[in-house]
This record gives C-alpha cells, structure tokens and sequence, in this order.
C-alpha cells in the first residue's frame, strides 16, 4: 500500500513557501546574482524572515509577505519582522568559482506509470489539492471554502482505497453539504468510481479556523509534499527561499530531469537518481543511477548529464524568477518547469 498527502496554497507551511520563493523572484529579478537562502516563520498574525542575502536588490520584505498573503486568499494583516543579513564569505569563497553553495544528498524519481512520470497516488495527491483552490477562486459555488486545506490517498495493487479531504470553510455550512458538493465537484471526476473506496471529507466535523490562525506554518516543513511524497528517499533539504547555487533545490531538480529523461527515453520503466556534494566542490562525491529492477544506469547518467551547479543552473536558466510557481502543488510534474522538459538522449 502507499500513501502519499498533498496541501494547498493556503497551508501555513505552503504560505512560508511561496514567501519565501516570492521573496527570491524578487532578488533575482532586480538582481540575478543575488544569493538568498531565507526562511519564514508564521504565527498569529505575526510573520518572521530570516536568512542570508547578498543583492544588490533593495526591497521591502513586509510588503511582499503581506501581497502574497492576500494573493493566496487571507484578509487579515500581518506584523512582519525581519532580520536579514549578508551571507558569509566563508561560502562565496567556494560558490563564486562554481562550486556547490553547501553539503547534502539529493534524488531525483521518475516512473512510467502516469504521463507525468510520477507515482500515481502523488499526481492524485496534488490534483485534489489543487482542486480545491482551483474551486475556491473560480467558481461562485464554491466561495464557502477557505485556504487552507489538505489532501491524502491511499493506493494498494494499483487501486484506490481511501480519499482524504480537509478544507477550511465558512461556518455557516453544514459539513453533509460540503460532503456531497466535493465528492459530485471533486473527488469524482478526479479519482473515478468510489465504488469500494473509503472518502473522508473533514473527518472532525469543522474546520472553520485555518492557516495562522490555527497553527504555526515554517519553510520547509513539506519536503515530502514538494517531491515524492515519502515513496522513496529524500536527502532532507529543503528548497524554497534559495537560490540556485544552493543544490539542495538545483540538484534536486537535476536528478529529477536526468531520471525523468532515462525512462522517458526507455531505458527503464523507473530511475532513481542520487547525488551528492562537499561545499565548494563542482564535481559531485557521489553519482549513481539504478533502474526499478536493480539495472546500474550509472555510466549513460554520466555521459548525457552533468550535474556540476554553474552547468545545472545555465540549463535550466535557472537565474530567473520562476520560483514561487514552484511553492504549492510539488515541484516536479508540470511542463512550465525547465527541468521537466523531455529531450531525446
């Protein structure tokens, strides 16, 4: 059986996220050497960024918070607190030629089982995830749901088994009627037949309160979301709020791109692609690339694909503001993202 949960825009983890990234599109866009690894911290109307920047951007970081706050769908202010310094040229001393912007482990999934060469309960996952704002901003029935909002399926022997379903509403509707409007709007015509499967739609009863209001919300705190959903490994970094020379976020997307690219092009029915880097070095300490029945991909990883950060980043243009896009719904899956995109090897 596997499991995989998604959550919406309006999440406060999610809303950290898309700040976070927002905040970077900014730097990038006034300055596309700008080097930005922030987080942010959401609680009760209060709203905390921090991190290391080195821009020549100047900006107004409360004011950002606050517009992309409202673009997810909040009406109620937030009090901004920042304490952003410059980062350490301890780090630039090892980035600036090209090296990797820190140490970690990254991996990169791919599978032939659904046109977006991701697990099936992971594309369910977010579908439904998305669903929900997608209702919430376009259709006037819908204007009952609020922001916040999470998803989960189950799957075994590729059939569903359970749907999970919680969204913030507004009070005054009655939780049968939420029930039935997202099972008919929703949860059908994305999952199919229900016949045999379990749906929870609010398991409490309520969820009038959300986002800040209800709990606290932190960049990275939805690694899994982000990629595969738990079903295979995460290195444990984070991407939202840094740039591009950071790999947890460029390598991640590298190996994701390679393994997507090697069963795209039918050398395996699924890849998992892992690497891994010491700060300041530009070629990675470890390499590999293994197929689903075991098969070592490794020597074609290393002809097609060059995984040192300067090459990951000038593929994939990776000096732009395309990075909130990226803060909701998972970062792998869709054709608006450069290292989605299928060539032919």
């Amino acid at each position: 059986m596997k499991t995989v949960e998604s959550v919406t825009e309006g999440h406060p983890d999610k809303v950290c996220d898309q700040i976070a990234d927002a905040l970077l599109d900014a730097y990038l866009t006034h300055d596309p050497a700008s080097r930005v690894a922030l987080e942010v911290f959401g609680s009760h109307g209060a709203l905390m960024i921090g991190g290391e920047v080195t821009s020549r951007a100047e900006l107004d970081p409360g004011r950002i918070a606050q517009k992309v706050f409202k673009e997810i769908g909040y009406g109620d202010q937030l009090e901004v607190f920042t304490n952003i310094e410059e980062q350490s040229p301890d780090i630039a001393r090892g980035v600036d030629p090209g090296g990797a912007g820190d140490q970690g482990i990254m991996y990169g999934y791919a599978t032939a089982e659904t046109p977006e060469f991701l697990p099936k309960p992971v594309v369910l996952s977010h579908k439904l995830a998305w669903g929900l704002t997608t209702l919430r901003k376009r259709n006037q029935q819908f204007a009952w749901l609020r922001p916040d909002g999470k998803t989960q399926v189950t799957m075994d022997n590729g059939r569903v088994k359970t749907v999970v379903v919680s969204t913030q509403h507004a009070e005054e509707i009655q939780q049968a009627d939420i029930r039935k409007q997202l099972i008919l709007n929703l949860i059908q015509p994305i999952i199919g037949d229900l016949d045999g499967v379990k749906v929870f739609v609010n398991p409490t009863g309520s969820f009038v309160v959300g986002g800040f209001n209800a709990d606290t919300g932190l960049t990275g705190r939805k690694i899994m979301v982000d990629t595969y959903g738990g079903l295979i490994p995460h290195g444990g970094g984070a991407f939202s709020g840094k740039d591009p020379t950071k790999v947890d976020r460029s390598a991640a997307y590298m190996a994701r791109f390679a393994a997507k690219n090697i069963v795209a092009n039918g050398r395996a029915k699924s890849c998992l692609v892992s690497v891994a880097y010491a700060i300041g070095e530009e070629e990675p300490v470890m390499l590999q690339a293994k197929s689903g029945e075991g098969q070592d991909l490794t020597p074609f990883l290393r002809q097609y694909f060059d995984f040192r950060p300067r090459a990951i980043i000038e593929r994939f243009n990776l000096r732009r503001p395309i990075y909130r896009g990226t803060a909701a719904y998972g970062h792998f899956g869709r054709d608006e993202f450069p290292w989605e995109h299928i060539v032919l090897l």
